[in-house]
């Protein structure tokens, strides 16, 4: 099994990027950029594409340059992320300044960005003065969902690696041969969006499947305005939950860890400088807990995007392209009581409220807006 073997459903890139490693180094390009859609597999490809540039037998997947890159553990291999809002600008120079440095184990010097498109504008300035100014044995490579989500100096001085939605077999193949029963592999399949890691959630855990049947369940309950209110605060509360519970642990470890190293003792009073530190580290853990609270809400407005899209290709005649099968009799009821109209316009009232959710509209207001919207038309 290759690197290579990670890449679900997408041939293009991988031909693309199997060649790029076989040529010769002054053939290498510089900068790429990998573009998809979520769970398309963006990281996934730029890891194994790491890989494959420090492995002598370009890939094979069982070397220890191989094994290194793929965990995270190589030295020459870093991977940018964040589970913040954004990416700073003196983050940005810091991996600028990585960049720069000669390979120490590998071949290449690589810097992978998963989330490029969270670069804050002096960030994407101090970024495209590295890649200007490229060393001879570094590789950028920028992971984002479209290629216009980075600054158009940026992109071309990047070439391109597109990937695409992965097809129903493929995903299945992929749950089978984890094994995942192909009763289990195809309905998530069928119902994850293309995304992968959804795909993978909805056959292995029984709490993700049980969320995606409650979101699907309220389109059909807004029936006047205290029903639609009601859908609301229980979105966005379980999503402030949820998030709650990803990161109280991560939280508490990191501020252990910080007061630890600012000489905090338990009872004692903080000492001179100490509270600087501190409320630095609340404010990021902060930005965390939002984005991970808009990250879920997301997810529920593509389930309820689905559900209209799926009354949409009944009220069409096209019944044979529904997605969401198992619920069935309720997207035939809402289709029956409604027109195609109306279902475009509930399309379109859930992409707003998406565009609200990126900006600074409060969640719950987003989220009432759209569902007494939803609940009227």
């Amino acid at each position: 099994m290759t690197v290579w073997d990670a890449l679900v459903g997408q041939p293009q890139a991988q031909s693309a990027l199997q060649r790029a490693v076989a040529s010769s180094t002054h053939s290498m390009t510089h900068a790429w950029l990998f573009t998809g859609p979520p769970g398309s597999g963006r990281s996934v490809a730029a890891r194994a594409f790491a890989a494959g540039l420090q492995c002598d037998t370009h890939g094979c997947g069982t070397c220890r340059s191989c094994s290194t890159v793929l965990a995270g553990t190589h030295g020459d291999v870093t991977v940018v992320r964040t589970e913040k809002l954004s990416i700073g600008v003196e983050a940005i120079r810091e991996f600028v300044r990585k960049a720069a440095m000669i390979p120490s184990l590998g071949k290449w010097q690589v810097i992978i960005v998963e989330d490029a498109d969270r670069i804050t504008d002096q960030g994407a300035n101090a970024l495209l003065k590295g890649i200007e100014e490229p060393s001879p044995r570094t590789v950028w490579m920028l992971c984002t969902p479209t290629a216009n989500d980075v600054l158009a100096t940026i992109r071309s001085r990047c070439r391109q690696v597109s990937l695409v939605t992965p097809s129903l077999a493929a995903i299945t193949t992929l749950l089978e041969s984890e094994g995942i029963t192909t009763k289990k592999a195809s309905f998530a399949a069928q119902v994850c969006h293309g995304h992968i890691g959804r795909a993978r959630a909805l056959a292995t855990d029984t709490t993700v499947a049980a969320r995606r049947k409650e979101i699907l369940a309220i389109p059909s309950r807004l029936g006047n305005i205290g029903a639609c209110l009601e859908a609301a605060s229980w979105v966005v509360s379980t999503a402030q939950e949820e998030a709650s519970a990803a990161t109280k642990e991560l939280d508490a470890t990191e501020t252990e860890q910080l007061r630890a190293a600012l000489g905090i003792q338990a009872g004692k009073s903080i000492p001179r400088g100490a509270a600087g530190p501190l409320k630095d580290l609340e404010e990021q853990q902060g930005l965390r807990a939002k984005r991970f609270v808009r990250d879920r809400l997301d997810s529920v407005l593509v389930e309820f995007t689905g559900y209209y899209r799926d009354v949409l290709m009944i009220q069409t005649g096209n019944e044979t392209k529904v997605v969401n099968t198992d619920i069935r009799p309720a997207l035939t009821k809402t289709a029956d009581t409604s027109t195609a109209e109306s279902s475009i316009h509930h399309i379109d009232a859930i992409g707003e409220c998406r565009q609200a959710l990126r900006g600074n509209v409060l969640p719950q207001l987003a989220v009432e807006a759209m569902l007494v919207s939803l609940g009227s038309l």
